[in-house]
């Protein structure tokens, strides 16, 4: 597939072309990952009935990891994907049956680390809207389109304590939506998405309301 196909110069809706305004002069965190596996996510940000919403699924009990957990559609680095981007649109593409031909790529978040031994590239995108997803029976069992509202409502912000392996707690952000806890690397990357839109109030205030 040629980069062409996923053109971050293609047009967008002014809200989204706000958002990408947001990644035009930013550089992304790296992480120190040389014994570490490389994945890539993709952060699909939508509208979707006078409401803007982000992409999630959670994970069937037959995947090799993550089961059960919310995630964004993303996964392993194989050794033909000649970038990281690339990774992130054919794992959407095998995931959630979304054509990689439709997804505009608009930015790149910070690296974050999973105690499963990865290290996560997360890139943030775009679809048309309605989409036809056509997720992997094996892979998602169910699709969460979520409003950015709610994700920045109050009432849905979680703080959670977790356990390091060496014993050591600390404090992270999770989300509650519905019957679903949206917690760890998601919820990291979810959060700093969050927070970058958030430093715009008006731009907050137009992809929420």
């Amino acid at each position: 597939m040629s980069e062409s196909s996923n053109r971050e110069d293609r047009p967008v809706d002014a809200t989204l072309n706000k958002v990408r305004a947001l990644f035009s002069n930013r550089i992304p965190e790296e992480v120190a990952h040389s014994d570490l596996r490389p994945s890539a996510v993709l952060v699909l940000i939508y509208p979707k009935d006078s409401s803007y919403c982000v992409l999630l699924n959670k994970r069937t009990q037959i995947v090799e990891f993550n089961k059960g957990d919310i995630c964004f559609p993303g996964g392993a680095r194989d050794s033909e994907d000649a970038n990281f981007k690339i990774t992130a649109l054919r794992e959407t593409e095998e995931e959630m049956g979304i054509d990689r031909k439709d997804i505009t790529v608009i930015g790149e978040l910070d690296e974050t680390i999973v105690p499963s031994g990865f290290f996560i590239k997360p890139f943030v995108g775009t679809i048309p809207y309605p989409y036809q997803f056509k997720p992997s029976s094996q892979e998602v069992a169910e699709v969460l389109q979520i409003p950015l509202s709610v994700l920045y409502d109050p009432e849905t912000i979680r703080e959670e304590m977790r356990v390091f392996g060496d014993g050591r707690v600390f404090k992270t952000i999770a989300y509650g939506y519905n019957r679903h806890l949206i917690y760890g690397a998601t919820a990291r990357i979810l959060s700093q998405l969050l927070d970058l839109i958030g430093a715009d109030d008006n731009l907050k205030k137009a992809l929420s309301t």
